[in-house]
């Protein structure tokens, strides 16, 4: 008992009365269903109904997309049924106290039935049906195919958009919030136009019940009148006619506001602008404005027109034609004034050269030819700005630092079509892509070949082919991977800073990653720099763990460890190979299979005891000098095992003592990039490891 008694205060607790509305009015509209409404009542709820179908026409008007009202299928259902149990309620007072005259039904219904029969019940009732046809076979038929085709087109789009946001992710363009987010609106926007399909029926439905229910009121009120109440065949065909009419166009005048305002969110282009503006924007033709005025006033001319009014409307019409080239030219004028105002002044006198005319190199750069220009060009489609910003976006959240602004010049001494990635001065990269082409890129396996130009992808070297845009799905379901020029582009601008990641560091940005972490540890940076180690070690030690694939996210444990080490060495390799045992689960992370086993090969007990030896035994200045026989036999064995452990889908990995672990890395640096060489230290306690391949002496001499 007392348990219940706890559940129910806090059901009490989080009792909200707004959440009864939407209850609430569902039990009004069964109880119009079954219980008689008073006149008055019926008068308010008709009025109230007239209220809802504008309030919603016109926050249809002003919603610039869709799904900004996608609760509108819900509300459709809800305002159809409400006036459709008003439309049962009102037949029954006009079946029941319609002999008594024209406002036993209330006075809305009386006021609009005056209104529109004007004493002429005939008229009055062929205008009646005709505001049902426009309601029924204009708005309400359009609006249905509309909504139809939009949920057709919309699930067919659906795998596309989706692949899409895949792409955009992969390249780096968004994260995976945008990504997440990009896909529950794909998912809405496919419910809210599939809603909409089904409820363009209710609206539908509603103009065939309407006919209906006035059918059923003139025939069945002619029936009482005559049979039960004895009236006249005049008076009882005057009395419920107009009863009928003022009923039948008090439930069509908010049916056709809501028909209008289903027409105008299907056929609603997604735009950032609202109805309203988009009209003022695109309608403002001065071009097509004079042509019609033009045309007004040769109709206005000719002898029988009535002159006066299309001439008038001619001058109107030329008049805003006017208006709209006058504010487009003042609004013109206004940027070019300070750049005239400037040009009238006195030529500046010649001065001296100054350090500010010294260019420094740009740390990253991109110089294109001028073929590529659409490709940066924002106004022309260009993504190119959008996918760079999220290249560098993925590697500052990747490395652990800000990447420095790409800077793009287009240069003429280069091929309209050729592209040149600058580090620091330097040319790192070099590409050619095709605007207005995809590159189809083979990943290995495909099950077909496509009509193109072939080529190389620009940064991994694949085989690839320049499409046209319309073979873009053929070519995917053939199993090539297809993307277009710009991200071509920023796949490679990502593959060249991230392979040269250690030139991107420097030391205003290792004092900017030291005051981040004095923000939260002021006394571990005041001791380290320039306490312990000068800004200049810390600055190679990062570059030594970046050159080596190692990101510097974790600068807290990093700056922990050069503290506990500067006292005994200021070498930055010595403090490199110091701070990666304590960043070895994050080394360890990405080189793990799905079983969480790491995969390694080693070297033969023997092979490492040599090499162990040549490395005491070098000078230090000098570097390791290791016999040019030996060392060709050992990274071509380490070269075949790589391939081999490549072959098999895993990462190359090589365990080594940590004594030649930093010489061999640096060593295998670029005869083996994809090899990973670890030492024993930095492998976590409790991490799987499993050991496929021994590299020996032996077999190393057996390579010679």
């Amino acid at each position: 008992m007392a348990d219940t008694l706890a559940i129910f205060r806090q059901s009490l607790r989080r009792f909200e009365p707004s959440g009864l509305g939407v209850p609430a009015l569902v039990l009004a509209i069964m109880a119009m269903l079954v219980v008689p409404l008073p006149p008055l009542l019926l008068d308010i709820l008709f009025t109230f109904n007239i209220v809802v179908g504008l309030v919603v026409v016109m926050v249809a008007i002003a919603t610039r997309r869709p799904l900004d009202f996608s609760s509108f299928p819900s509300v459709l259902l809800f305002a159809t049924m409400l006036r459709l149990a008003m439309n049962v309620a009102s037949t029954r007072v006009i079946l029941v106290e319609g002999h008594k005259g024209p406002d036993a039904a209330g006075q809305v219904i009386a006021a609009f039935g005056h209104f529109v029969v004007g004493g002429n019940y005939f008229v009055g009732f062929i205008i009646f049906i005709i505001l049902m046809i426009v309601n029924f076979f204009v708005v309400t038929k359009g609006a249905g195919r509309v909504s139809e085709v939009n949920a057709r087109f919309t699930l067919d789009a659906m795998p596309g958009k989706q692949m899409s946001i895949d792409a955009d992710l992969n390249a780096g363009v968004i994260d995976q919030e945008t990504a997440k987010r990009r896909r529950e609106e794909l998912s809405q926007e496919a419910d809210f136009f599939g809603s909409m399909d089904g409820a363009s029926k209710f609206v539908s439905g509603d103009a065939i019940a309407g006919l209906l229910i006035l059918i059923i009121n003139i025939v069945g009120g002619l029936a009482v009148g005559l049979a039960q109440h004895d009236l006249p065949l005049s008076e009882a065909t005057r009395i419920y006619v107009l009863l009928t009419i003022g009923d039948g166009l008090v439930a069509q005048v908010p049916a056709l506001l809501l028909s209008l305002a289903t027409a105008i969110i299907v056929t609603r282009v997604t735009t950032s602008e609202s109805m309203t503006e988009q009209a003022q924007s695109q309608l403002a033709n001065p071009s097509a404005l004079l042509i019609a005025a033009g045309i007004l006033t040769l109709i206005g001319i000719v002898p029988g027109m009535p002159h006066m009014v299309f001439l008038l409307l001619a001058a109107g019409t030329a008049a805003i034609a006017a208006a709209i080239v006058r504010s487009r030219a003042v609004a013109a004028e206004r940027p070019a004034a300070p750049a005239a105002a400037a040009g009238s002044s006195a030529p500046e006198a010649a001065r001296d050269l100054d350090w500010d005319d010294v260019e420094h190199v740009d740390p990253i750069g991109m110089e294109i030819g001028y073929g590529l220009i659409p490709l940066v060009n924002p106004e022309s489609g260009g993504q190119m700005m959008t996918r760079i910003k999220g290249v560098r976006k993925k590697l500052s959240s990747e490395l652990g630092f800000l990447v420095q602004p790409v800077r793009i010049r287009d240069a003429l001494n280069l091929p309209p079509d050729a592209y040149h990635i600058v580090l620091n001065g330097v040319v790192r990269g070099r590409g050619e892509v095709k605007v207005g082409r995809e590159l189809a890129i083979n990943p290995g396996t495909v099950y077909g070949k496509l009509e193109g130009q072939p080529t190389k992808e620009p940064a991994f070297g694949l085989d690839a082919t320049w499409i046209d845009p319309s073979q873009r799905d053929y070519a995917r379901t053939l199993g090539y991977t297809v993307v277009d020029p710009a991200t071509a582009i920023a796949t490679h601008l990502n593959k060249v800073l991230l392979d040269n990641a250690a030139e991107l560091l420097s030391h205003d940005e290792t004092q900017k990653l030291l005051d981040k972490v004095a923000a939260k540890s002021p006394k571990l940076i005041g001791e380290l720099v320039p306490g312990k180690l000068s800004l200049g070690v810390v600055t190679r030690t990062l570059q030594n763990l970046l050159a080596e694939g190692v990101t510097i996210r974790d600068m807290r444990t990093i700056a922990e460890t050069l503290s506990d080490a500067g006292g005994t060495t200021q070498d930055p390799d010595q403090l490199t190979a110091i701070v990666r045992p304590r960043l070895g689960r994050m080394i360890v992370q990405g080189l793990v299979d799905s079983g969480d086993v790491l995969t390694v090969m080693a070297l033969d007990q023997g092979l490492e005891q040599l090499l162990h030896n040549v490395v005491q035994q070098s000078n230090p200045r000098a570097g390791v000098m290791l016999e040019p026989g030996l060392a060709e036999r050992l990274f071509g064995a380490l070269r075949e095992s790589a391939a081999e452990m490549e072959a098999q889908g895993l990462s190359p990995v090589l365990v080594v003592s940590p004594s030649i672990r930093t010489w061999l890395a640096r060593a295998a640096r670029h005869r083996i990039p994809t090899l990973t060489v670890l030492s024993y230290a930095e492998i976590p306690d409790e991490q799987s490891v499993k050991v496929i391949r021994t590299v020996a002496a032996e077999s190393a001499s057996r390579l010679a």
